[in-house]
């Protein structure tokens, strides 16, 4: 029996939360969470979200570091829109509860400064910026009497109109989801407007800073349900993540390094100012690239990262979970420096959006990671991300509510057919493909790429959905099946885009064509045929 709303939100994060909130006057709200509510990749956001704050600071400047990380590919009205309504959206955002640090005085805030940016704009609630982001969205959202969490919940897939074959002749337009509930059935959720805000793919590399629901679910439910997608080449790799056996995917903040900290080898030489004049300030993919370059040229595991010169207790005042977690295995990074690597951390690239991150489907919006707005073009200026996803979730609902009709008619969508599945004995299908598709993203997709290794990760790509494409209509759903699934098509999404452009350009390294090509000024789109 199929489930009715106003407005569905897939991802609790904080797009999916200012949307809710923005639209639940108007309407019942439903929001999906894959896991826990506290279980987003906005929890997981150190360092801070950036909106102009002081009169040292312009929209202009911001404007412009924006431009200049971005390589080229920013759409200017868009890095416009998002820099001019930001620290409004931030102001707001703090009215619905969330606490920044402030400076001495107690009246402004704290600010950080982070790679590329060329002032202190960076609001940050110490070293855990997202999970207090997180907890004020996600209390007002339950407080609010419209608004409903689906917990445990996973989508499986957009219903759209061509889809199931109503109104062919008509544009294709979204009318809902089926989704996988905590008991494993799946069930049919209908609502008028629909916003996907599931958060990054940072699971389909081996070495990720991101959380485990960061599987690119909503790139790839939108892409089958016939939505263009756009410049999935440029993944974003962190340059220091905590290199620990024990650790899986710690992240060190790049604010760190904003502070002071300095990149050094093992044998304890410092290095990043002979790649860039900016040093340990230079944007993340040429920071990256220069770990990448000496760990490989000197036969090391990892580089060091050191602020010790600041002191014990500044670095317990600035960098209080960093501390604690680090200390957890056993480095106090008060009086040694840091074990990092690389390791993938956004997707600038993703589901092809407008200037109120409409899709390419009528009634369904996206916002923040999983969209392509074209603010970060072909690299993501530090700590535009959060501001992106609260810009645009907020233009979303805009538009939603605009175009809100209060008499629309939800037609007849079909239940979930299981046909003929069984529950499997071969989970070792999924862990094997999941592990194989982590492994040679990381190896031939990487921070330096080239045709050769392109070519070899497509044809495993291709091998491997195949694979999944048969186990998936042949045994009953699970949570498992779904991100594998939709993680082997990112993966080929990434792939493919990476083949297509012949340059090297931002967070896109080749070494067949290792400078940029100023005929390649342009998106890679990928529209489906449904």
């Amino acid at each position: 029996m199929a489930r009715f709303y106003d407005f569905l939100v897939v991802g609790g994060g904080i797009s999916g939360l200012t949307y809710a909130l923005e639209v639940a006057d108007r309407g019942k709200v439903a929001v999906l969470f894959k896991k826990a509510i506290s279980e987003s990749s906005t929890s997981y956001a150190q360092g801070g979200i950036a909106a102009v704050q002081e009169e040292n600071d312009s929209v202009d400047l911001h404007i412009e570091d924006t431009l200049r990380a971005g390589a080229g590919l920013c759409d200017r009205d868009i890095v416009e829109i998002v820099v001019k309504e930001g620290p409004e959206r931030v102001a707001e955002l703090i009215a619905r509860g969330a606490r920044f640090d402030k400076d001495s005085s107690g009246e402004g805030f704290d600010l950080h400064k982070e790679g590329g940016h060329s002032r202190r704009r960076i609001l940050h609630s110490a070293d855990a910026t997202g999970r207090e982001i997180q907890r004020a969205l996600s209390d007002a959202a339950s407080a609010h009497p419209n608004i409903e969490f689906l917990v445990d919940t996973s989508a499986v897939d957009i219903i759209s109109s061509h889809k199931i074959g109503f109104e062919k002749d008509a544009p294709n337009r979204a009318l809902g989801v089926y989704a996988l509930n905590p008991e494993e059935e799946v069930e049919v959720l209908l609502a008028q407007k629909i916003l996907v805000a599931t958060g990054g793919a940072g699971k389909v590399y081996l070495y990720t800073s991101n959380p485990d629901v960061a599987s690119g679910d909503g790139i790839a439910m939108c892409y089958r349900a016939g939505a263009a997608v756009e410049n999935m080449e440029f993944f974003q790799f962190h340059p220091t993540c905590l290199f620990h056996p024990k650790a899986k995917s710690f992240l060190i903040t790049e604010a760190m390094r904003g502070e002071g900290a300095v990149l050094k080898r093992i044998s304890g030489e410092r290095f990043m100012p002979q790649y860039h004049e900016l040093a340990e300030l230079a944007p993340r993919d040429i920071v990256a690239r220069a770990i990448d370059s000496e760990m490989k040229e000197h036969g090391d595991e990892h580089v060091l990262l050191d602020i010790t010169h600041k002191g014990p207790e500044f670095v317990k005042e600035h960098f209080p979970t960093i501390y604690e977690t680090c200390l957890k295995f056993g480095v106090d990074i008060s009086t040694e420096p840091i074990p990092v690597v690389p390791a993938a951390h956004y997707c600038c690239g993703g589901v092809r959006s407008g200037e109120y991150g409409e899709t390419t489907l009528k009634n369904l919006y996206v916002a923040g990671e999983c969209a392509s707005t074209g603010l970060h073009g072909a690299n993501r200026l530090a700590s535009n991300s959060l501001l992106e996803g609260l810009v645009f979730a907020s233009r979303a609902a805009e538009d939603c509510l605009k175009n809100f009709d209060e008499k629309y008619q939800q037609p007849e969508v079909p239940e979930w057919d299981k046909g003929t599945a069984t529950d499997s004995n071969e989970a070792v299908v999924i862990t094997q493909n999941w592990d194989e598709i982590r492994r040679f993203m990381w190896n031939y997709v990487g921070i330096v790429r080239s045709n050769k290794r392109l070519e070899r990760a497509l044809r495993r790509s291709e091998m491997i959905s195949s694979e999944i494409n048969d186990y998936y209509w042949n045994f009953t759903l699970t949570p498992d099946l779904l991100e594998l699934r939709n993680l082997s098509l990112v993966a080929h999404l990434v792939i493919i885009s990476a083949l297509e452009r012949k340059e090297s350009r931002g967070l896109h390294f080749t070494v067949d064509y290792p400078t940029p090509d100023n005929s390649c000024v342009k998106s890679t789109v990928i529209t489906p045929s449904i």
